[in-house]
């Protein structure tokens, strides 16, 4: 679990909920038109501008930055010199049993073993490798759509507001809850958009990055055994993808 996303909502939030019961009833911030216009509105402009699958798909998308398990590029470069090691020793056939839980290197594990051409093998994984960053691009332009239609939604429910207000100046009573949805909505607006969806999107833009190093880091250890590198050669290459200061650690 990414402890970062989950204190970092629960934090947000909470700290709003303190500040609306520190000013006064909660009840007093909770509006039925407000919430039809601004969640549900939102989530029907959004369903318009993705297919199906891409939005029922958006649960799984979400779940990503607070679930999400992947290796440290240190461990696929210690990896990827144990591989490199096995395969100058026993040949590409040695790596055929080999211990690999990394979905991506296992594919180019196998087609090692499987004897595929270099070129092949490059771009296979390449492509794999684009298509996965597509499917984190569609996720993340989903979350960046809801946040950017919610304040837009928020706006069109306090215009909807204002006008009722304005429309019954000579009814006291009926200016309240009028002047609420005009308030009410641009606060859910900007809520849904800048707690909930921006966030998540920029968190799933981080691991989208990280994932996409680390298949990157995979494919350039794979190209080494093919050509039969050294194993502290790959181990030398690999290591760029570190930070300046992790590769000095490793070093010592």
């Amino acid at each position: 679990m990414d402890l970062a996303t989950v204190i970092g909502l629960v934090g947000a939030i909470a700290f709003i909920v303190m500040a609306m019961i520190l000013g006064g009833d909660l009840t007093m911030f909770f509006d039925v038109p407000s919430v039809l216009i601004v969640f549900c509105g939102s989530l029907f402009v959004v369903l318009a501008n993705f297919t199906m699958g891409q939005f029922f798909g958006i649960g799984k998308i979400m779940g990503k930055a607070f679930m999400f398990k992947i290796e440290s590029p240190e461990e696929l470069i210690e990896k990827s010199v144990e591989m490199a090691d096995a395969a100058r020793k026993g040949g590409f056939l040695a790596l055929e049993e080999a211990q690999i839980d990394n979905p991506f290197m296992r594919k180019g594990v196998d087609m090692l073993v499987d004897g595929h051409d270099g070129d092949v093998v490059k771009a296979t994984l390449a492509k794999d490798i684009e298509l996965t960053t597509e499917r984190h691009e569609a996720g993340i332009g989903l979350l960046k759509a809801l946040g950017d239609v919610a304040p837009a939604m928020g706006m069109i429910g306090t215009l909807i507001g204002l006008v009722a207000m304005l429309s019954n100046m000579d009814d006291p009573k009926a200016i309240g809850p009028a002047m609420a949805v005009a308030l009410l909505t641009t606060l859910y607006g900007a809520f849904l958009a800048n707690v909930i969806a921006l966030p998540l999107a920029a968190k799933l833009t981080l691991r989208k990055e990280e994932e996409k190093l680390n298949q990157s880091l995979i494919l350039d250890a794979i190209l080494g055994i093919q050509d039969g590198q050294n194993p502290r050669v790959i181990e030398g290459v690999l290591k760029n993808y570190l930070a300046e200061s992790k590769r000095k650690v490793g070093e010592e």
